[in-house]
């Protein structure tokens, strides 16, 4: 019987010393994305339901905590020094992230909110008449 032969791909890890980090907090679940800053390629993502927080809790600061400090630990491989964070959403994980991530040692060169606001947006329901 001849023996297969299986071409395995090697993953090659390149070392990125500036990443952006994206959070998207809304009321239900905190979800964290780290990417390279001039390539765009995503390095590393999680969210408060990855790591296994379930219901009302993945939305809780603790649950945005945990999740910032398990992406921090999956990009040590890619030797980040200098980050760019950009928040979205109103949820109780924003600025549990942002204590998370200033206590890792990289350096934060900018923070931006990018959450969207509508300028004018839908129609508000009819008032009631009591």
């Amino acid at each position: 019987m001849a023996k297969k032969v299986t071409n395995t791909k090697k993953k090659i890890i390149e070392t990125v010393s500036h990443i952006r980090i994206s959070i998207y907090a809304s009321f239900n679940n905190t979800i964290i994305t780290a990417s390279a800053l001039h390539s765009g390629n995503v390095l590393a993502w999680t969210s408060s339901g990855l790591i296994g927080f379930k219901g009302a809790k993945k939305g809780t600061p603790y649950a945005a905590t945990t999740a910032m400090k398990t992406l921090l630990d999956n990009l040590v491989k890619f030797k980040p020094e200098f980050a760019e964070v950009y928040v979205a959403g109103a949820g109780n994980g924003r600025d549990a992230a942002l204590r998370a991530l200033s206590g890792s040692g990289l350096k934060v060169t900018k923070i931006q909110d990018v959450t969207p606001l509508p300028h004018n947006g839908c129609r508000p329901k009819k008032a009631r008449r009591v």
